[in-house]
């Protein structure tokens, strides 16, 4: 008899043991692994223009119409790279800031105005800095951007899918006359 209870009970210390074991490769109840599908979804202000994106890097581009006496519109872009692709966001906002030169010579860094808030559960970084516009014209080109004058407009949006990058640039006039409506579509932003 007694070697009776020591099987049933080594095989219920074995059971025991196997239930417990499948139950670690499974979720824990009442929590949830982050999300990682979904889209950016946001509101397009009035007046925008919508354009085709060129290339299969950005999700969405704009033309904003430019100001009584300047000569060229602004341009905003919405960039995903992919997850984990991009880069962080302090190392966009610094290369942004790069792309701007001061008339002066001084560090446009020290003029730039960065700024982080939180809409609709995203963390969002922007960057606002006004100067001579240098940025390189494509990636690898060689040929640079000489635009006095002017003013970007930046963002890194980070999701559970990875991180989205918003970018306006144009004459410093025409970025200020998109100023709110810049402001309203960062705002606008949600990851569902």
């Amino acid at each position: 008899m007694r070697l009776i209870k020591i099987s049933a009970g080594f095989l219920l210390a074995i059971s025991l043991t196997s239930w417990s074991c499948s139950l670690a490769n499974t979720t824990t109840f009442g929590t949830q692994a982050p999300q990682t599908s979904g889209d950016l979804h946001y509101k397009v202000p009035e007046g925008w223009v919508a354009g085709q994106p060129s290339s299969k890097m950005r999700v969405a581009q704009f033309k904003l119409p430019k100001a009584d006496g300047d000569n060229e519109d602004g341009e905003l872009v919405l960039y995903y790279f992919g997850a984990n692709q991009g880069g962080t966001a302090q190392a966009n906002i610094d290369r942004w800031i790069s792309q701007i030169q001061q008339a002066d010579g001084s560090s446009s860094k020290d003029k730039a105005k960065t700024e982080s808030l939180t809409v609709n559960g995203l963390k969002i970084t922007t960057v606002d800095v006004a100067g001579r516009y240098t940025a390189e014209m494509a990636p690898g080109s060689g040929k640079f951007y000489d635009n006095a004058n002017y003013r970007l407009r930046a963002a890194v949006i980070e999701t559970a899918k990875g991180n989205y990058f918003v970018k306006l640039v144009g004459p410093a006039k025409t970025v200020g006359r998109w100023e709110q409506s810049f402001t309203d579509y960062l705002k606008s932003f949600e990851f569902k």
